[in-house]
């Protein structure tokens, strides 16, 4: 009864208005940006690759902070979650998933610059923040933000114990079991140590893990990706044509490497904006946990930095994905029942290991299977570790700082137990958290978005090299 309880909660929470709700949050800050974190992506990305900055006494560098809000974000969705997609909504999803991203990166860009402004000390003298404190601080209504704030953390701690970690957990258990058979209790004690070790170790230690573990494992499996494509050049300019159609066709896609395709432009859509918006996680607001931990001082700066994670994880790991699935000619053989894995086994159609498995395989034949395997694995891990910052970061603020020893301990048993137990309504009641934490960023952003859109907007005429949009709204509007 519990779980049809819970059920019921995730299926409304995630009902189609609260995408509107996440997209017409994007697009209106869009509109209140002129559009700058669109037109000015590519200096986002080349501040973020700026490694310059040493870390600080007093906080980690900007780029140690964005790799750590990369590994909550890159994990087996942009695997799983691109292929299901693509095969739920057909190829056009794809394109719907990059449109997306384009509109969350003004979502980003204001909740990461609002998590930095309002941040503040902890115990040790290190910056924290995230939207718990931003709506406690800065909210127009002290005992509502209080309320929303209080909702936002508890949300959070269970998000992180069971979309970042458990689920991340059996993702690595059943990847080392199908690929190198390893034993998922072996794989769940050795898992729960590694967890130990960097979450003791506090966001130092993480941050300095993740800003080696997430460039590795990136190059990996976009290496895998585009040997893939590579391999099917010929399938390149049918499979972006079948994506293109496929998008905003009304009607079927038949033939070509992906058979017929009956999602309407509708499925699609929502199959792409579904899939963008949990990748990236632009409107979850986590991500401004990280963000806040920086040394950087200037709360703007550090947001452009920030809304660079969109554009690696969707618009280079998303991407890639997809176009090398299309590549593949996977889809087609799953449709005509030919689809076997090099294991023998049938691949399941609804399973997106399963087809992006059988995809690499097609290229590097019995090694495809173990090579995605260990990229999973590394893609599961560092979501472990990213999401152990924001949740506890948030059961902080519910509980103290005194007792994060506590969430450190539950966190790393978690990681045995989604290793190596059915994960069940965990699940369902973390998919349900994700969304409700949600809401109470997505209030965060309507209320003092505003504000700090014009703070950005500022800060443009001031640092950047805009002479356009911004410059005259500011002259007219002051």
């Amino acid at each position: 009864m519990i779980a049809g309880w819970i059920k019921e909660i995730r299926d409304f929470v995630w009902g189609p208005w609260l995408l509107t709700f996440l997209l017409g949050t994007g697009t209106y800050l869009c509109i209140l940006l002129r559009g700058l974190p669109v037109r000015k992506l590519l200096r986002a990305v080349k501040m973020a690759l700026d490694k310059t900055e040493a870390e600080s006494p007093e906080g980690i560098s900007s780029f140690s902070s964005l790799a750590t809000e990369l590994a909550a974000t890159i994990g087996t969705g942009n695997v799983v979650g691109v292929t299901m997609a693509m095969t739920a909504g057909g190829p056009g999803a794809l394109l719907w998933m990059m449109i997306s991203a384009l509109i969350g990166l003004s979502t980003k860009l204001t909740e990461s610059t609002l998590s930095v402004k309002y941040r503040v000390k902890d115990g040790s003298g290190l910056p924290k923040g995230g939207p718990m404190i931003t709506l406690s601080k800065a909210f127009p209504l002290p005992k509502a933000g209080k309320v929303l704030a209080g909702c936002y953390a508890f949300f959070a701690v269970l998000c992180s114990l069971g979309m970042g970690n458990a689920v991340q957990a059996s993702s690595i258990a059943s990847s080392f079991h199908a690929t190198f058979g390893w034993d998922a209790k072996n794989v769940g004690v050795i898992l729960a140590m590694l967890t130990l070790f960097a979450v003791t170790g506090g966001m130092k230690r993480i941050s300095k893990i993740s800003t080696y573990l997430v460039p590795a494992m990136g190059a990996i499996y976009v290496a895998g990706c585009l040997g893939i494509i590579a391999y099917h050049w010929q399938n390149l300019l049918p499979g972006l044509r079948c994506i293109i159609i496929g998008a905003f066709s009304p009607r079927a896609v038949s033939g070509g490497m992906f058979g017929t395709i009956t999602a309407s432009w509708i499925r699609s859509l929502n199959a792409g904006v579904s899939c963008g918006l949990f990748s990236n996680e632009a409107g979850l607001g986590a991500g401004g946990i990280s963000a806040a931990a920086s040394s950087e001082e200037d709360p703007v700066k550090q947001g452009w930095i920030s809304t660079s994670a969109v554009f690696f994880d969707t618009m280079v790991i998303c991407v890639i994905t997809g176009i090398a699935y299309a590549c593949s000619g996977v889809a087609k053989k799953a449709q005509e029942g030919e689809l076997l894995l090099r294991s023998g086994l049938k691949a399941d159609p609804s399973d997106g290991a399963d087809l992006m498995i059988a995809a690499f395989e097609t290229t590097f034949g019995r090694y495809g299977g173990a090579v995605l395997g260990t990229c999973i694995a590394l893609f599961a891990f560092a979501t472990i570790l990213g999401w152990a910052v924001q949740g506890q970061a948030a059961f902080a603020y519910l509980f103290g700082e005194k007792r994060t020893w506590f969430y450190q301990a539950v966190y790393s048993l978690v990681a045995f137990i989604g290793a190596t137990a059915g994960l069940g309504i965990l699940w369902t009641a973390s998919d349900a958290a994700n969304g409700l934490l949600t809401i109470s960023n997505l209030i965060c952003l309507w209320v003092l978005g505003p504000k700090v859109c014009k703070e950005i907007l500022a800060w443009e005429i001031t640092h950047g090299s805009s002479s356009g949009p911004a410059k005259r709204f500011f002259r007219n509007h002051g």
